[in-house]
């Protein structure tokens, strides 16, 4: 169940910011859509690209690698490209939309949700991207733990689980964790959910515990939303 495989009608669950072997091994065993690893040097979660190399190549063929950069240059997402095998790549700082495109993978575009952010802009300018990633605005670009005002999402990226490609999907993040993710999911209706400190015993570390909870919370979420549709 790829983060983009267009098979079957779930929301797709991304666990990010893996710095370790047993954090990745529990991942599959959960069988989530996608694992993020972090190529900000700033981030307590930072993978060197001999760390997330070998992190990536313990993934089966169906579960996705997310790289995460921040206003990286393209000889920076290149050599990481070259050595690590990534699905995908995501971008979560300032980059504009041609910073975004060229690469040999698709991307992933955050944007930092505030009141004075047009998402419906957002949207359209990276329209090419696989889904745009709304995360709460933080100075540490993502992993702040805080949940953004939800109300914030125009009802037009609302409930994009069935979107296109290139057709306004959203990934939701941003201090979700199994307490709150199934009202967010039953607020936002996203195409996928993405968290890293609502898993974790400290920044890097997951907590397996919190993971299995995490993920059977979406689960549970999907079913609910199944039953309410029928």
């Amino acid at each position: 169940m790829s983060l983009v495989d267009r098979g079957r009608r779930h929301t797709r669950i991304k666990l990010c910011g893996m710095t370790r072997e047993e954090d990745v091994d529990a991942a599959i065993a959960l069988d989530v859509d996608a694992i993020g690893l972090v190529f900000y040097p700033k981030s307590p979660r930072f993978v060197s690209i001999e760390r997330a190399a070998a992190l990536a190549a313990r993934l089966p063929a169906h579960i996705d690698a997310v790289g995460l950069f921040v206003d990286a240059s393209r000889a920076e997402v290149d050599a990481v490209l070259d050595r690590v095998a990534l699905s995908l790549v995501q971008f979560h700082g300032d980059e504009a939309p041609a910073d975004c495109r060229g690469f040999r993978v698709p991307y992933l575009k955050a944007a930092r949700v505030t009141a004075d952010l047009d998402l419906l802009d957002s949207a359209a300018a990276y329209g090419d991207a696989v889904a745009l990633l709304l995360d709460t605005h933080s100075a540490g670009y993502g992993g702040s733990g805080k949940v953004f005002d939800w109300s914030l999402v125009p009802a037009a990226l609302l409930d994009t689980i069935d979107a296109p490609a290139g057709g306004h999907r959203v990934v939701l993040s941003g201090g979700l964790n199994a307490a709150n993710v199934t009202d967010a999911i039953a607020r936002v209706r996203p195409w996928a959910i993405d968290t890293s400190s609502g898993i974790e015993l400290s920044k890097g570390i997951k907590d397996p515990a919190a993971m299995r909870d995490f993920v059977a919370a979406v689960r549970s979420a999907d079913r609910l939303r199944t039953q309410d549709s029928s």
